[in-house]
């Protein structure tokens, strides 16, 4: 299994009044990724930043890659704006899109990598046919829409079947790119030894990171469980 293992905090969690100081300090304090939770009532019930908000983290002086999750519908006019504020990843939710291959190609043309987000409820097999086209494939391990959430147990078995169906892409095409599978939603350093077991290799954690005093020793607390897998 892929043992890459990256770390992305959510910053849905952050202090909103300090934001670039706090992505500054997470990702000293060890992360890989920022994750970032676009929200807009309608699709799920919350509200929470846009495009204006990535561009300000890259004007700060923010260079991780930005893993942007659009829990919004529709979502092919904020690809683009997103793109242009600089965003790395781009997921969203097959759900809130007409034209869901379309909507991949226009994440992919314009620069960024492409992923598709799992509802729990929502299988693996209704985006089969599209997943070779993937960078990632993330599961929703909690209903979208809230921070704080505890962990869906089922999703350790969607995690297996979407592990075995990302193996049999790759070993198809020899030299091809990994595609990621990210997990999102009551992550923690208790579970995540179990979690990456089944099969993921990015984990979005939020309050698990944010919500303690000291950022260093969460996210180190995790890599010592991940580096018993």
């Amino acid at each position: 299994m892929q043992q890459d293992f990256k770390i992305a905090p959510s910053i849905l969690a952050a202090d909103f009044a300090r934001l670039g100081e706090e992505v500054e300090n997470v990702l000293a304090a060890g992360a890989d990724i920022v994750h970032f939770d676009v929200m807009d009532n309608h699709y799920v019930p919350n509200l929470t930043v846009g495009p204006m908000v990535c561009k300000a983290l890259r004007n700060y002086g923010i260079t991780a890659p930005i893993d942007v999750h659009l829990m919004v519908e529709p979502v092919d006019d904020l690809i683009g704006q997103f793109a242009d504020a600089g965003a790395s990843i781009i997921t969203f939710h097959p759900e809130a899109s007409k034209h869901v291959d379309r909507s991949i190609q226009l994440i992919q043309q314009a620069g960024c990598e492409a992923g598709l987000v799992l509802n729990p409820a929502t299988t693996l097999e209704s985006v089969r046919h599209v997943l070779p086209k993937l960078d990632m494939l993330l599961l929703m391990s909690v209903n979208p829409g809230f921070g704080g959430q505890k962990f869906i147990p089922y999703t350790i078995d969607k995690l297996r079947e979407a592990r075995a169906a990302i193996d049999e892409i790759v070993a198809a095409e020899p030299g091809r790119k990994p595609i990621r599978l990210e997990i999102d939603g009551g992550v923690t350093a208790d579970n995540i030894r179990e979690i990456a077991a089944a099969g993921a290799d990015t984990f979005v954690a939020g309050s698990a990171i944010f919500g303690k005093g000291d950022y260093a020793a969460a996210i180190a607390a995790m890599r010592e469980q991940l580096a018993q897998v």
